[in-house]
């Protein structure tokens, strides 16, 4: 049983309202198909430099199998949070990286894990940075280096 006669909300519009109607959606499209290319062209355009922590070093990693790696030659291991990102800045999956030979900045964490990781572009990779060979740890395990104590009635050097 029908209560009601179907209407076309089509045929009670003027057809000046249709037209301004059309124009406004051909207006809308043109201005978000406009933005999305301009945009994308001066992202690639030019390279942006990523600012990285003054603690970060640099270093040449190869993924081998997760939490594995190789960071300048020597086996290192992932903290179980490591994230990684791309030179977009995006994060990557250490699987996409397996053996494959970036380079990259890093921070280790506390337990001296590699806890971050930046894999460079061309522009970042010109920067200066200094390499692994800093220590990890800043205490001194040589008790009794250069500045052994004396013992109990010894007479000191000359």
């Amino acid at each position: 049983m029908k209560r009601c006669r179907p209407t076309s909300q089509a045929a009670s519009l003027s057809p000046l309202a249709r037209r301004a109607g059309a124009l406004l959606l051909a207006v809308a499209a043109a201005l978000s198909v406009g933005g999305t290319t301009v945009m994308a062209q001066t992202n690639d355009a030019r390279l942006s430099v990523r600012q990285f922590p003054a603690a970060a070093m640099r270093g040449e990693m190869v993924v081998r199998n997760h939490p594995v790696v190789t960071l300048n030659g020597k086996t290192e291991q992932l903290s179980p949070g490591a994230r990684i990102f791309d030179q977009n800045n995006l994060l990557v999956l250490s699987g996409q990286l397996v053996n494959r030979d970036v380079l990259v900045n890093y921070l280790r964490d506390g337990g001296g894990q590699i806890h971050q990781v930046w894999i460079l572009n061309s522009e970042e990779a010109r920067e200066q940075r200094a390499g692994s060979n800093r220590t990890i740890f800043n205490f001194v395990t040589d008790l009794f280096g250069s500045n052994a104590p004396a013992a109990p009635g010894a007479s000191a050097p000359p």
